[in-house]
């Protein structure tokens, strides 16, 4: 029997989630090495020449990036399938989910939890509100404003729930995790579809893991989420001192 295929990246990361989220959603077996791009060792830089995250393992196999992961894990596992049938709908699925890797990651991962949570509590670094005013009061307005042009007023954009849907939940997960929430009244489409998705078990699974290492310091996340039985590696690329990465998320 061939070992698990091995995940690194921290819970929290959205780029993670939606990666972890299609290793349950098709009942792959895995095991997760939970570190921050930050505090990567020298080891995750050669696994990670950017120092992003999400890095798989499957094997001799090697991968970068959360979109190449998860079109690997289609075609390697099409038996619950995650991408629309449809060519049109399965090309309109990977523009929306790369909308969501730049234009929510950006506004989302890259200011308002930047700022709110790893400048704060990784680098002991003051946050810069005005950049929080800009995501918050700019940047995601004109996100929500198209994606509420894109989706369903009722289930999945394409009908099954896809990498489009998936995508889309898993960076309102992490911007929850800084208090800020869809205006339903404004984005009632917005609001509706990640509360579907964010319900479904494969979320709710991961949601455990999410909401303690987010109440943890670094250093002592791994033990804590061991105690609580996640799915982790014998060895850790982490441990290193934090310092920031050409870009710290993928």
């Amino acid at each position: 029997m061939s070992d698990p295929l091995t995940i690194i990246g921290s819970y929290i990361s959205p780029y993670v989630r939606k990666v972890l989220v299609f290793l349950e959603m098709k009942g792959v077996e895995y095991r997760i090495d939970p570190i921050p791009p930050f505090v990567g060792n020298e080891a995750f830089s050669q696994l990670s020449p950017l120092r992003r995250i999400p890095v798989m393992c499957d094997g001799e196999l090697l991968l970068n990036d959360s979109s190449v992961i998860c079109q690997y894990l289609e075609d390697k596992h099409p038996q619950v399938s995650l991408y629309p049938v449809d060519i049109a709908d399965r090309a309109r699925a990977r523009w929306l989910e790369e909308y969501a890797d730049v234009a929510l990651g950006e506004a989302i991962a890259g200011k308002l939890f930047y700022q709110l949570g790893i400048k704060p509590n990784l680098f002991g670094e003051k946050t810069n509100d005005a950049i929080v005013q800009q995501a918050r009061e700019v940047d995601l307005p004109a996100a929500l404003d198209y994606l509420e042009t894109q989706l369903p007023a009722e289930g999945f954009i394409f009908g099954e729930l896809s990498i489009a849907d998936i995508s889309i939940a898993s960076f309102f997960r992490m911007a929850g995790f800084v208090r800020y929430t869809i205006d339903a009244e404004r984005w009632p489409r917005c609001a509706g579809l990640v509360a579907r998705t964010l319900a479904l078990p494969a979320f709710a699974k991961l949601a455990t893991f999410e909401d303690r290492a987010l109440r943890t310091p670094v250093p002592e996340q791994r033990a804590v989420l061991k105690a609580i039985n996640a799915p982790l590696t014998d060895a850790t690329c982490g441990g290193a001192p934090p310092r920031r990465g050409v870009i710290a998320i993928d």
